[in-house]
């Protein structure tokens, strides 16, 4: 039975509190321990990881896990999830993330609200953003295609590699992205560059679909047994 929708919102919006918290609050963690900027990622790194695991593990039979407006609105286009509450799911990211970033600033005891100066745009970093937002959705979509009862490690260990492997450190969650532009620490965002990042997510979670759709669909049993 799918769960009340309230108690989904929660979810939703509990998951982006505490993934947004983990992001930021590790980063700060990381750089106050570390002037070694690889350390401070890699420290950086492995809490997301690993608490997309717990999350999806825990708050996927309530919601979904979506955690993450792109897919969300997968989904949506999908047809997984109604449209009205799609567009719930996606407020209460946002908010949730935003409520996840000002905790993190609370725990370490800097201010509750902040504006990022950090700068991350140009091509690369949208590139970036696009392969990062690809490769997470495509692996949501073949994980439950072909493993579903693994989706939690699958995307806890792609957003672990992504961190090393894109040029952007791998946000690909607009609202990740937006929690991250009121935090001024080693996660922060500036605001100018959030609609880069924006539409580079927005852009390679729908590649991302089209190329599952065509790949991943099931084919006649005729054909699959090549008769």
């Amino acid at each position: 039975m799918i769960p009340q929708l309230s108690r989904r919102l929660a979810a939703e919006a509990l998951g982006a509190a505490i993934l947004v918290a983990t992001v930021v609050g590790s980063g700060i963690m990381a750089d106050r321990l570390t002037n070694d900027v690889a350390l401070t990622l890699l420290g950086n790194t492995l809490p997301t990881g690993a608490i997309l695991v717990v999350l999806i593990t825990i708050l996927g039979p309530v919601s979904g896990a979506h955690f993450n407006p792109a897919v969300t609105m997968v989904f949506a286009l999908r047809k997984d999830i109604e449209p009205v509450a799609a567009f719930f799911y996606i407020t209460m990211q946002i908010l949730g993330g935003i409520v996840g970033s000002f905790v993190a600033h609370a725990m370490f005891e800097l201010p509750i609200i902040e504006v990022a100066r950090t700068v991350r745009t140009g091509s690369g970093q949208w590139i970036a953003e696009i392969v990062a937002a690809f490769g997470l959705i495509f692996t949501i979509l073949a994980g439950l295609r072909f493993r579903p009862d693994a989706i939690g490690w699958l995307v806890g260990l792609y957003i672990t590699a992504a961190y090393w492997f894109t040029a952007s450190t791998s946000f690909a969650n607009p609202a990740v992205a937006i929690a991250r532009s009121l935090s001024d620490t080693f996660a922060g965002i500036r605001p100018l560059d959030l609609p880069g990042f924006i539409v580079a997510e927005l852009a390679g979670a729908f590649l991302a679909m089209a190329l599952a759709n065509w790949m991943l669909a099931s084919e006649p049993l005729s054909q699959s047994n090549g008769q």
